[in-house]
């Protein structure tokens, strides 16, 4: 059936503005020739998005034809202003924006692990108002938060998990009721890198791939056909409890010690590679079964020589990782090609199962080992599975749980505001 007036004027609004977004300032005769629409139809729907406040004119072009410059209108990126936070266990990262995902101001706000619910919570907030004061913006329209843990697929909340924060589950009301009228709204922080691989990263070209995680655990995104999957209780892609060969002992519901994590989270790449004999930070002598005093339990497999005292974070593994490939000594690549094995038992059995085509590596691990573990990583998939893999190094860095976080959040909001005219008034800026 042929849409209504009402609802062909709202999809030509939106499609102009995602016109605008994606290509920047235009005359209204480039929207007519991108859009295929009538002259009138443009006019129309010019007057509109004016008159809504979402676009305005931004300056002039055809100086040097004759007759009047034609106007050129861009999307008011003031309309609404966003925030994206990467909240970690040691602390929370910040970011302002306006709708066009210009940043205007950062912040962070380090968090100690003896520090209590209410002051941490406490420190998390008032770094968000310090960003949003410093970025110029009355207030927020949309809170994007990637956090580690399970996301409630029917809530949208953050679950409960053993080993997180207490602080990471009340963050959310918190930010709720000191930013009135903001949209607040948390992820779970390996989706939320995935989704920023797809648009900016190492997977612009991919419809279809898995971000492996590697960090202080071990965990993957899935994106397929272009959609994230998050599963029934949003629990896709939770992989440091896969059984796999090589660890001592099984995982359990409530325990991932036993599955891919054990092989591969960062207690485990430390101790790796100070079986390896690399230069560790903390290393002390240990027994040859590896269970020297570590709050995380025993090292899997026999024969550690040294073990870490104290449990190892994301940060310290990466730093070893990175400090064996620009070394590349025999010790090196020793450690680097036994890390590749074990990366590559997790991967083979996500390709196994959902045969993506490509796996990206990345947390501070993944991008720590650059193209070098994933190349190393990928030759072993080679090996192992009949199913074409390539497996590509992370092209964000650490920004990426950040990025995706604020591509959410500006999605999120464009939604809204570029709804059908009778919503563009709903949060307009007093």
């Amino acid at each position: 059936m042929p849409a209504s007036p009402s609802t062909a004027r709202a999809l030509n609004d939106r499609l102009a503005l995602r016109l605008l977004q994606q290509e920047g300032p235009l005359t209204a005769g480039q929207l007519k020739q991108l859009t295929g629409l009538s002259r009138p139809t443009v006019a129309d729907l010019v007057d509109r998005l004016t008159a809504a406040g979402l676009i305005t004119v931004v300056g002039e072009s055809g100086e040097q034809r004759r007759g009047p410059n034609a106007r050129v209108y861009g999307i008011v990126a003031g309309r609404a202003h966003l925030a994206a936070l990467d909240v970690r266990t040691e602390g929370v990262l910040v970011l302002v924006s306006d709708l066009l995902g210009r940043v205007l101001a950062e912040a962070s706000a380090p968090i100690g692990g003896d520090t209590g619910t209410g002051p941490a919570v406490e420190r998390a907030v008032a770094a968000v108002e310090r960003a949003v004061k410093e970025g110029g913006a009355d207030r927020l329209h949309t809170v994007g938060i990637g956090a580690p843990g399970l996301i409630d697929p029917a809530t949208g909340d953050l679950r409960d998990s053993a080993g997180l924060p207490a602080w990471h589950r009340s963050l959310v009301a918190a930010l709720q009721d000191r930013l009135p009228g903001a949209r607040v709204t948390v992820e779970n922080e390996t989706n939320l890198a995935a989704l920023a691989e797809q648009r900016e990263g190492a997977a612009r070209d991919r419809d279809t791939f898995v971000l492996l995680w590697l960090g202080h655990g071990v965990g993957a995104a899935v994106v397929l056909d272009g959609t994230l999957r998050r599963g029934a209780s949003g629990g896709t892609g939770e992989i440091g409890f896969l059984p796999v060969p090589g660890t001592s002992t099984l995982p359990s519901a409530t325990d991932c010690d036993g599955g891919f994590h054990s092989l591969a989270g960062a207690a485990a790449v430390v101790s790796l590679a100070a079986e390896c004999g690399l230069p560790v930070p903390g290393t002390v002598d240990g027994p040859a079964d590896g269970t020297a005093d570590r709050p995380d339990g025993p090292v899997d497999g026999p024969g550690v020589a040294r073990v870490v005292r104290g449990a190892a974070d994301g940060v310290e593994a990466a730093r070893v990782v990175r400090g064996a490939v620009a070394r590349a000594a025999a010790a090196d690549e020793r450690f680097l090609h036994t890390l590749a094995d074990r990366i590559a038992i997790g991967a083979a059995s996500v390709a196994a199962v959902l045969d993506p085509g490509c796996v990206v590596l990345g947390g501070e691990v993944g991008r720590a080992g650059g193209a070098v573990l994933a190349d190393l990583v990928g030759e072993r998939l080679r090996r192992m599975s009949p199913l074409a893999t390539e497996v590509r190094a992370s092209g964000l860095g650490g920004a990426a749980v950040l990025r995706g976080a604020l591509l959410t959040a500006r999605e999120r909001a464009q939604d809204e505001l570029f709804g059908p005219p009778e919503h563009h008034s709903r949060r307009r800026p007093e």
